[in-house]
């Protein structure tokens, strides 16, 4: 068993910190508040090769590990969320599936630009568009519909809580072919955003990640080439378990992240604010605090780099996934609750960052499935 990083890695862990520093530290405060996209920040990350991590370098992306993704996901996770998801999503949800499953010809006209992050000089990046009104947790409940016309289908229905919604070129879509056949009936679509017939609606004012872009996607006659589907048919829901069951450990470290960056800007106050004469990190019911924290976020990270690792070796990672998305979407909940505390009066303050950091891990409990669902797979697991 090896603890420790490669060379190639910590230098990805040194980016992705210097990254998240010099480029997303500075506004973060301004973005959340004005629920502002952070394009700047996503494009910085084509730039550095953070939109393609995993992709083969055959097919534009940077031909890293799952352990480097989920160091830099950690790293700038710690500082923006927002940005983070982003990076997320593009890697684990849209580049994966379209490498492990889709045509060349997929491959060349969409994997190639998503993994670079750009087409002719424009950000170009991606968005995954399985829930619906009626289908969060239940994603065989399918309503939007696909109807085959021979050559090509025609899509009609509305995604709901689609991250990139509206910055995003491409479109994963799942939809329903057959309903006779239920989940079997579900195929996946790419579907350029300019088609003709999508129409994006309001950006969600949300709790957390306020600079992520969420919205619905309304489909009314939309058509597409029949060589645009992924997969044989029937695949569409097989398609969307397998990927996000990757998606999970991207955010299982954005958890991660947002925990250390809440436990880090805590440790730094407990060790200059006074009270009774001396720094409050030398009292011992702050001491156990940031004791729990730090005891929490390093269980949370081994399980992340065991779900990588698992990925990175072939192995059947869904219950490891999903472990490692429960207990850290857990833990950063817990922790930025007690970092705030730590804070006092000034971490319920929005210069202070953690009461951010505390709406932001809300999100990573509920999205990529709920920590209900994550429990139900590994209680699955643990019993077949």
């Amino acid at each position: 068993m090896q603890f420790q990083l490669t060379e190639e890695q910590v230098m990805i862990q040194k980016a992705a910190r210097d990254f998240a520093q010099n480029a997303c530290l500075p506004g973060v405060i301004e973005r959340d508040e004005h629920q502002q996209f952070p394009r700047e920040q996503v494009i910085q990350l084509g730039e550095l090769g953070f939109l393609g991590m995993m992709t083969s370098p055959v097919y534009g992306g940077a031909g890293m590990d799952t352990i480097s993704y989920i160091l830099a996901m950690e790293e700038i996770s710690k500082v923006d969320a927002s940005t983070s998801v982003c990076m997320s999503v593009n890697n684990s949800l849209v580049c994966w599936g379209l490498e492990k499953y889709g045509t060349e010809e997929q491959k060349q006209n969409y994997l190639v630009p998503l993994a670079r992050g750009r087409k002719d000089g424009a950000l170009y990046i991606g968005a995954f568009l399985l829930s619906e009104p009626e289908a969060g947790s239940d994603a065989t409940s399918q309503h939007t519909m696909a109807e085959d016309k021979g050559d090509h289908y025609i899509i009609n229905g509305t995604k709901n809580w689609i991250t990139n919604g509206a910055n995003a070129s491409v479109y994963l879509v799942m939809a329903q072919t057959d309903p006779a056949k239920g989940s079997k009936g579900i195929d996946v679509f790419i579907v350029e955003r300019k088609t003709k017939g999508i129409t994006v609606g309001p950006k969600e004012n949300k709790l957390g990640i306020r600079g992520s872009d969420t919205h619905s996607i309304l489909f009314e006659d939309v058509k597409v080439p029949k060589e645009n589907r992924i997969g044989p048919h029937g695949f569409g829901f097989k398609f969307a378990m397998q990927t996000l069951e990757g998606g999970r450990i991207g955010i299982a470290a954005q958890a991660l992240g947002i925990a250390a960056g809440a436990y880090e800007r805590a440790l730094a106050y407990a060790k200059q604010r006074k009270a009774f004469g001396k720094e409050i990190a030398q009292h011992q019911a702050i001491q156990f605090k940031l004791a729990d924290m730090a005891t929490r976020i390093e269980a949370a990270r081994l399980l992340c780099m065991r779900a990588a690792w698992e990925k990175d070796h072939g192995r059947d990672y869904a219950v490891s996934s999903s472990m490692a998305k429960v207990f850290a979407s857990e833990t950063a909940m817990w922790v930025t609750t007690e970092a705030v505390q730590i804070h006092g009066g000034y971490g319920y303050v929005k210069e202070f960052h953690v009461e951010r950091l505390m709406r932001d891990a809300k999100i990573t409990q509920i999205y990529e499935g709920t920590s209900e669902v994550q429990r139900i797979v590994i209680g699955r697991g643990i019993l077949r």
